[in-house]
């Protein structure tokens, strides 16, 4: 049903740098991200959001202890805006290329992507030639539903599973990694042998984004010492900016065998083994596609080709 000539007026329309921020601020979960998303800097972000609360009337977020939320009206805004921003993404895609496209966007974790998925790229091209494949690591979840990307690949601790039922999205697991102790020759060797599980929360542990890798391994592994509400140790971020600290003698990470493999075989970093202790699944790197690509070429081939590596992978290590 068409809409009445006065709702497309300009003057109800905000401007779309405030819309396509928003969507993005909800979607990513704060502004830092979202202008990591955008490519622009987080006070222009913060700007669009100023000028949209402005132009609607209605706080949008709001700001507490625990960040930066959507208020009501904020999140039923944002439903619609994503909605239709997709739906832009879409018309736009179906325009530009009305066929099945031989190109494939592939955003993923940057130490999956840097350690594991990038040596392996060239022997897909070599299979499927016609076929165009580009890898973009970063830490940003693609919003698929949008065409950011066609496949999204990364690491999802086993309480939080990659997608809620009912987004159009289809997923599978890769890989459920064990998840082991790794460190420099020299940080090894200079733990005891009476080195304990508790006694690890007194070691220099390295940190991605936050604790709560090290926290689930020491709990599987039935650590009898209370955790500490913040593990101390450095946060890196990235696993693979822990995974140089490690090399640097800067303390202990965890990892698996996808992402230290080359240095387990040169020996740049060691696998730390701690008494009554083993490599446990944290959760798993997932394989994520829309469902209306996910039995179309060429992420049907893309991904069984890895489904296939990794098993190779595997049955070596």
């Amino acid at each position: 049903m068409p809409m009445p000539h006065d709702k497309l007026d300009p003057k109800s329309i905000p401007a779309f740098a405030s819309v396509r921020a928003f969507e993005a601020v909800g979607r990513l979960g704060g502004i830092r991200a979202a202008a990591a998303g955008l490519s622009i800097d987080h006070s222009v972000v913060s700007r669009h959001l100023r000028h949209l609360e402005d132009f609607v009337g209605v706080a949008l977020m709001v700001r507490d202890s625990g960040g930066l939320h959507l208020t009501v009206d904020g999140a039923r805004y944002h439903r619609r805006i994503a909605a239709a921003l997709a739906e832009l993404a879409l018309a736009t895609s179906e325009v530009r290329d009305p066929g099945i496209s031989n190109d494939i966007l592939v955003w993923c974790v940057p130490g999956f992507a840097a350690q594991w998925v990038t040596d392996r790229l060239a022997h897909f091209e070599q299979l499927w030639p016609e076929f165009h494949l580009e890898l973009r690591p970063t830490d940003i979840r693609a919003n698929l539903g949008a065409h950011e990307a066609d496949v999204d690949i990364r690491f999802y601790l086993d309480d939080c599973p990659p997608y809620p039922a009912g987004q159009g999205l289809s997923f599978v697991e890769l890989v459920r990694p064990p998840t082991m102790i790794v460190a420099s020759p020299s940080i090894a060797a200079s733990l005891a042998d009476k080195t304990s599980l508790e006694d690890l929360l007194d070691l220099p542990l390295l940190h991605e984004e936050h604790d709560c890798q090290w926290r689930a391994w020491l709990t599987l592994n039935g650590i009898k010492r209370a955790i500490p509400e913040r593990i101390p140790g450095t946060l890196l971020w990235h696993s693979h900016l822990a995974l140089v600290a490690a090399r640097n003698n800067r303390g202990l990470a965890l990892a698996n065998t996808f992402l230290v493999d080359a240095d387990l075989k040169t020996g740049t970093l060691v696998e730390v083994n701690i008494p009554n202790t083993e490599p446990v699944a944290l959760g798993a790197y997932a394989f994520v596609t829309r469902e209306d690509r996910w039995s179309l070429d060429p992420a049907l081939k893309f991904r069984r080709f890895l489904q296939l590596e990794i098993a190779r992978f595997i049955r070596k290590t």
